[in-house]
Parts: C-alpha cells; structure tokens; sequence
C-alpha cells in the first residue's frame, strides 16, 4: 500500500489560513475528509533558522515552542493536502516522503467522537414559564420544526419541558402535532379549545434530565437512548439554559460529519465494526393486502398501536404504506363535531362507526386506493450512514426493506440506527 508522511517543521507562532497551523491542517484533513492519521508534536526545545533558540527554561518561556505536524496517508490523497500547504503555510517547513503501509484498518461508526453537546445543538431555543398557556404552547409546536419546548423559571434555568408525548398524555390532545398540523383551521381550534384552562406546570414533565454542553455527544446520545427521550435541554454552567439537542441534530450532524467511507474503502482501508440495515432493522411488521377494506386497515392500526402499515402484494412486494395522517383524510370533510369526539380519543375504528358516511367510505375503498406509493426504501444491505442521509434528506423517521425483488422485509427506525451506533443493537 502506498502512502506518504507529509512533515510540517513549525512553531506555536505558525499560522495557516488565520488559525495556528496545527488547528488548521486538521480542519482542512476533516473537511476534505481525507483518509488520513494526523499527529501533533510541541518539542521541548528547539532551533530556529533566524539564529533563536527555543528552550522550556522558565526565564524565557515567552518564546515559540517548535511543533511538528505529520500526516499520513494514502498517496492518491497526499497531493491535494501538499498544494494547499505550498500556498498557506506562511512560517515553517513542508517535507514529504514515502512510507510502505502493510496494513490500515479503522473502526467504521457514524457519531463523530470529538463532539461536544454544543457544537451542534440549535442554541437560544424557544421557551415558556411555568405560567405559559399550554394552547399558546401547542400552537407553537404545531407551526414549528420542533417537538418540545423547555419550562425555565425566573432565572434562565429549566423546570420541565414539554412534548408531544406531555400534550397527548396529560393535556389529552388527541393526535400527534403532524396529524394536527394538516388540520383545516375550523377543526384545529376546534381540537385545541379543549386546552385552555392549562398551564405549563400542569402537564411538563418534571424534573427534567438535562445535559451539559461541555458533555460529549456520544454521551448525550447515550442519555436519550436509556430515558427513552428524543431531545434534552442544554445547561451551561451555571445551570441556566443554553440550547436544545434533538435527535433531528444528531442525525442532520452524522450527515454532515460522517466520512466518506465508500472513498475510503477504495483505499484497500479495512473497515471493522461495519452493520448494515440488515443487521438492525425490525421484521415483525404489520401488512395488508391491496384488496382490504379501509375498515380493515383501520382495524390493524387501532389493534396493534401503529402509525402505519405496509400494502403488499401476493408475492409480498410493497405496494406502498398506509399510515394514519392517510386514515384522517377520509375525517377531511367533516365538521367540527367529529374532532370534538376525537377528543375522547376514539380509535379510527370507533370515530367510524359514529360517523355513518365515514364508515360506509371506509368499506368501499381499499388500502390499495389510499396509500402512499411514492416511498423511499433501503436494502438489507444498505449501509447506515446511508440510511442517515436519506432520513435526514426526506425528513422522515423510518423506512421500508426491500429484498432485491422488492418483497417487503421490515422497518428500519431512527432509534434503532442510535442503539446499534453505540452497541445497543
């Protein structure tokens, strides 16, 4: 294998593109995401060519420390490192030789190990008092990109927090703020109405499990996996609330963070600790026929607890998803009266048969007449970091597995990709 030792001879003092050349050259390896090993050195002494001398002696301490930077990778990718250094580098020097590699293997992972809880999460969140109204809260939530909402007291620090989860538990809000979302206006307010006597305090969730932003993220992570949460305030240090971390963070992170491990394999790297959906995925998933009735259907996600249900064919090959934002639509046209008995949190099944046209519709049409067929689906085989990309680039949660003739294999969930990244799985 066939690699090169790129050596920089420099100095505490030396900089590249405005940062200390140390810093720099390790920014520049990561966002070029290059498949490289990367070592600083700060030597105890040292010569300079001007004639000055470098020494650790207490009375000239003032003086630059030497530093010696050595990088080494695969020759195809020490080119594009060398001619940024020729052109930035502006006090040192560049040397470069060869170094026969008999093996380079690396552990294969998608959480970058050297991030803090505050480097990636969303900072200045939106929050409310113990006092806040929780329909102002629910309409925050149900026009935002996020999913809760910190509770702080009259000094910054946080109480509770309230989620989804708190808005259907406790305040009895009958659908999930998506489903709330597509709502016409008339039978939103109509829903949210039943919220008004409440206040924040009565339904967060109390205490509430923070986190530090100087804590590591796999950390973070580790926390939200073993408290069953999908997002943590983030404290400074005086305990006084600085962010939010969500798993929409996380995953939006991996993307932007994780390496090209496809490239890198093409540098005959090894890679161990590889998994693939194959590996994490769940198989006991509920199916349908095209054929079944919308009451049937209704039936399945009502029995089972589902959000949504595969559509396959003879064969078993998916034909599409149904889920329960489709359910809603056949709800569409009715008037105020319907969300108010949703309220009562009715299943499909019993919302049905209370509403005869409703009812009569959900027996003629089948499943194969109102599912989602435009989906994006995996492969056994597919790797994680490219069922990140995908959830992330789509925004959504979980999706289908196909075999190579599309048969339907099971679902592969955000929470199962976190589990088997830290060795949960």
């Amino acid at each position: 294998m066939n690699y090169r030792v790129i050596e920089i001879f420099t100095s505490e003092n030396g900089h590249w593109n405005g940062k200390p050349a140390h810093e720099a050259v390790v920014s520049f390896l990561q966002k070029h995401k290059l498949a490289a090993r990367c070592i600083v050195t700060r030597g105890l002494g040292g010569y300079y060519e001007d004639g000055s001398v470098a020494t650790a002696k207490i009375e000239i301490l003032s003086l630059s420390m030497p530093l010696k930077i050595e990088v080494a990778l695969p020759s195809s990718q020490a080119d594009t490192l060398l001619a940024a250094l020729r052109e930035g580098v502006l006090d040192g020097i560049v040397g470069v030789r060869d170094l026969e590699v008999v093996a380079h293997r690396t552990q294969k992972g998608l959480l970058p190990k050297h991030l803090l809880v505050r480097d990636i999460m969303t900072a200045g969140p939106r929050s409310a008092t113990p006092d806040t109204p929780v329909i102002e809260i629910a309409r925050l939530l149900v026009s935002a990109q996020f999913n809760g909402v910190p509770v702080v007291d009259d000094g910054g620090r946080p109480v509770g927090v309230i989620t989804q989860g708190d808005l259907i538990d406790r305040a009895k809000m009958p659908v999930r703020l998506g489903l709330l979302a597509q709502m016409q206006a008339e039978n939103k307010d109509a829903l949210l109405r039943g919220l008004e006597s409440l206040k924040a305090s009565d339904i967060m969730t109390s205490p509430v499990t923070l986190i530090g932003g100087d804590a590591r993220l796999v950390d973070a992570v580790r926390l939200m996996l073993s408290k069953g949460l999908k997002r943590l305030p983030v404290v400074d240090a005086s305990g006084k609330l600085e962010g939010m971390l969500a798993r929409w963070d996380v995953f939006r992170t991996i993307t932007e963070e994780t390496p090209d491990w496809k490239s890198i394999e093409t540098q005959q790297i090894t890679l161990t600790g590889m998994k693939t959906v194959g590996d994490i995925m769940r198989r006991d998933t509920h199916t349908v026929p095209a054929s079944a009735t919308i009451e049937e259907v209704m039936h399945v996600i009502d029995s089972n607890d589902l959000q949504r249900v595969a559509v396959v064919d003879d064969a078993g090959a998916l034909l599409g998803l149904i889920t329960d934002r489709s359910l809603l639509r056949l709800f569409s046209g009715e008037k105020v009266g319907v969300w108010e008995r949703m309220a009562s949190r009715l299943t499909f099944t019993e919302m049905g048969r209370r509403r005869k046209a409703v009812m009569e519709l959900a027996r003629r049409m089948t499943a194969g007449e109102v599912m989602e067929s435009n989906l994006v689906t995996v492969s056994e085989d597919t790797p994680l970091e490219e069922v990140v990309r995908l959830m992330t680039a789509h925004q959504i949660k979980r999706l289908p597995v196909l075999d190579g003739k599309g048969v339907f294999k099971g679902m592969v969930s955000r929470d199962s990709l976190l589990r088997a990244e830290l060795g949960d799985a």
